[in-house]
């Protein structure tokens, strides 16, 4: 199985980079399976970046499971994953608008056969994001982004996981949230 993990931090001593991208990536190497990896702040986003995004293009179309790793900044993923939806999602390679009227269309996806995994990681509680801002960052990005491109699926929410509160928590709970992220990645190369 092609795997694709995109991992959309900084710091490769953060809990995104250090943690979950490295579970995720020994994960996929001790299985034996193939193994792609974006690393979206090591590449140069200088412009123009037309070869940077046609050679991303590619390893979206050779990928079967992406993993998609980022911290939420300002209430959205880091600029770079945002700029990665915006340059490489777009009109033609991830989906088309159809017409259902002269003012109505619909986002017809390309991109259904793909299985994806995201990890969002926050500075904040649960319940203020969950309750008080109605899970925006969720909500915007799989209604927003992700269902014009792989399509309406019930997966996209349940393989959508946000860690909370993560530079507050403690080692033990960090441990847990790596814990599942390993259980996790087994089950998507397995299916």
């Amino acid at each position: 199985m092609n795997n694709l993990i995109i991992i959309g931090h900084p710091k490769k001593d953060s809990f995104c980079y250090d943690g979950i991208f490295k579970t995720i990536k020994n994960s996929i190497l001790s299985s034996g399976q193939d193994l792609k990896v974006i690393d979206l702040y090591n590449d140069s986003f200088t412009r123009p970046r037309t070869k940077l995004i046609d050679s991303y293009k590619q390893l979206i179309t050779w990928s079967e499971n992406i993993f998609i790793i980022s911290p939420v900044w300002w209430f959205r993923l880091t600029p770079r994953t945002e700029i990665f939806f915006d340059e490489v999602f777009t009109p033609g390679f991830a989906y088309q608008f159809k017409n259902i009227t002269k003012l109505y269309a619909y986002p017809k996806p390309f991109l259904k056969d793909k299985k994806v995994r995201t990890y969002i990681t926050h500075g904040a509680p649960a319940l203020p994001v969950r309750t008080l801002y109605l899970n925006s960052v969720k909500l915007r990005l799989i209604m927003g982004v992700y269902t014009f491109v792989f399509g309406w699926k019930l997966s996209l929410f349940r393989k959508t996981t946000q860690f909370w509160s993560v530079p507050f928590v403690d080692d033990e709970t960090r441990a847990k949230y790596l814990k599942r992220v390993e259980q996790k990645t087994f089950k998507d190369i397995r299916s």
